[in-house]
This record gives structure tokens, sequence and C-alpha cells, in this order.
């Protein structure tokens, strides 16, 4: 017998999680296209922050709406950590923009671009996982697909790192260059605390 309550339950959650990745598979690709050219696109940094702030109020209006909401579809503390995750993800990629245009970098090193692309694989498993997280169907395939992508851009990070203080000269250079890297790498392990609460939410409610 299908269960019948007096307070219905606020669904939209679902639908924000979708807009956050929307937003995040958005700006994965400004991100990857700003490294893409052999001089990196510096005003593509405008566009990661107005995305970010765009995921922000997607972020703000959902997490004021849970705190008005007396019954969710799974348990709020469940949501919450979803949408700070998937902001996570986004102010990463913002930072890691900014700092290319902060630092005035003017060529693109070995990592940069090659994590830039696995961010998009990840963030097109994040915006499908999304769209199927209500019927909570076939969720496991993305999260073992964004912690192998997660475990492919952490070798691609040592070895990038490993080759900058190698072939570097200028310490600025290198200290530019490295917090750069690291802020890429940071957003896919970003992208994994996403799978990992998608793989909680499967393990709760299955």
């Amino acid at each position: 017998m299908a269960r019948f309550s007096l307070i219905p339950k606020d669904g939209r959650f679902f639908d924000d999680f979708i807009a956050l990745a929307q937003e995040i598979r958005k700006a994965s690709r400004v991100l990857s296209e700003m490294l893409a050219s052999d001089v990196p696109r510096w005003s593509a940094a405008d566009e990661l922050k107005a995305l970010e702030q765009q995921c922000d109020q997607i972020a703000h209006d959902s997490l004021k709406r849970l705190n008005q909401t007396f019954v969710t579809p799974i348990d709020r503390e469940d949501i919450h950590t979803m949408i700070l995750y998937l902001d996570n993800v986004m102010d990463m990629m913002d930072a890691a923009g900014e700092c290319v245009r902060l630092y005035r970098v003017n060529s693109a090193r070995y990592g940069a671009r090659e994590i830039a692309a696995i961010l998009i694989t990840c963030a097109d498993q994040i915006h499908l996982a999304m769209q199927k997280l209500e019927s909570r169907k076939g969720l496991a395939e993305h999260v073992v697909e964004i912690n192998r992508l997660e475990n492919e851009a952490d070798q691609v990070h040592r070895e990038a790192i490993g080759r900058l203080f190698s072939e570097e000269t200028n310490a600025i250079e290198v200290l530019k260059w490295k917090e750069i890297l690291d802020l890429l790498e940071r957003a896919t392990d970003e992208c994994e605390d996403v799978a990992n609460q998608l793989e909680n939410v499967i393990v709760k409610y299955s």
C-alpha cells in the first residue's frame, strides 16, 4: 500500500542538485577553454566568477528552503552536505581560473590542460548522477567513474609537480604553478567528495 502523508515532501532539492551540476558542467568547459590556447585567456576568469556566483545563489536559496522545510525527500543532513560539496567543486575551479589571471600566466604547463579535461568528464558524470538521484537507479556506475577520474587526476598532478620542480628554474614561477595545479587537483578531490556522498545515499536509502 502506498504511503500517504498530510505534509507533502519538497522534492525541489533534486532540481537544485541538477541546477548546481549544470553550472559545474559549464564552468569545467570554460576552465578548459581558458587553458586551451597557447596563451591562457585571462578574461575567462570573469565567466567563471559569474558561474560561481550563480552557483552560490542556487546553493543559498536551496539551503534557505531546507531550513524552512519540515519534511524532506532524504535526510536534511544529506541534502545540506550534497549542496556544499557541489558548491565546493565550483569554488575550486573558480579559484584556479582566478589564479591564472592574477598571476598573469602566459603559457600552460603540463598538467593544467590534462586535469582540466578530467574535470570536464567528472562534471559530466556528476550531472548524470544528479539526474538519477531522485530514483537512485544507476548511481553506482557514476560513483565508480568519478573515483577513477580522481585517481587519474592525482597521477597527472604528481607528474606535473615533479616536472615543475625539475624543469622550472624561476622560483616565482614554481610558486605560481604549484598553486594553480594544486587548485585544479583539489577540484577533482571535491568531485570525489560528491561521489562519496552519492555512495552514502545509495547505502542509506537502498
